[in-house]
């Protein structure tokens, strides 16, 4: 009989470890793909945001002009001249004091572009009156935006087309 003899071993054995390291990886690579998915999700969401807070802003700029408060030339479709327009204002020509009108406090970046270092309004294709949905060109005007990513969103529709 042996009173102080051996002590036994306390902590983990190697199969233990290597078991709860594999269970480990089979849950983040199970994890991972859903955390990429919810990461484009929300981007999504932002330029979903983004190209509706600019579209409304075309708009709106659009209806002050039929409403006679932007002087429009004969020329001219109603559109702004570029999205800079919008974030610096234009003079409202109902206001006895020449009031600006804004339609947008700056441009927002489009999600999809990764190149910081580009200025927000050089984001966006830019859709001018003239031209077709189907190909959309730069002209005279700003008529609608576009992404200008070459991706698919999770719907299956190319971001260029949202």
């Amino acid at each position: 009989m042996r009173t102080g003899g051996s002590a036994s071993a306390s902590g983990f054995t190697l199969v233990e470890l290597v078991v709860t390291v594999a269970i480990m990886a089979i849950l983040a690579t199970a994890a991972l793909p859903l955390a990429e998915l919810a990461v484009q999700r929300s981007r999504e969401q932002e330029l979903r945001a983004a190209l509706r807070q600019i579209r409304e802003a075309i708009d709106a700029y659009k209806q002050a002009m039929d409403d006679g408060r932007i002087v429009k030339a004969v020329d001219k479709s109603g559109y702004p001249q570029s999205l800079q327009v919008l974030v610096d204002g234009v003079g409202d020509a109902k206001s006895p004091k020449k009031a600006k009108i804004y339609f947008l406090r700056r441009i927002p970046r489009d999600p999809m572009m990764r190149d910081t270092t580009v200025p927000a309004a050089q984001n966006w294709g830019l859709r001018s009156y003239a031209s077709s949905a189907e190909d959309p060109r730069e002209g005279d005007d700003v008529f609608d935006v576009y992404s200008l990513s070459s991706k698919t969103g999770i719907n299956g529709v190319p971001y260029r087309e949202w």
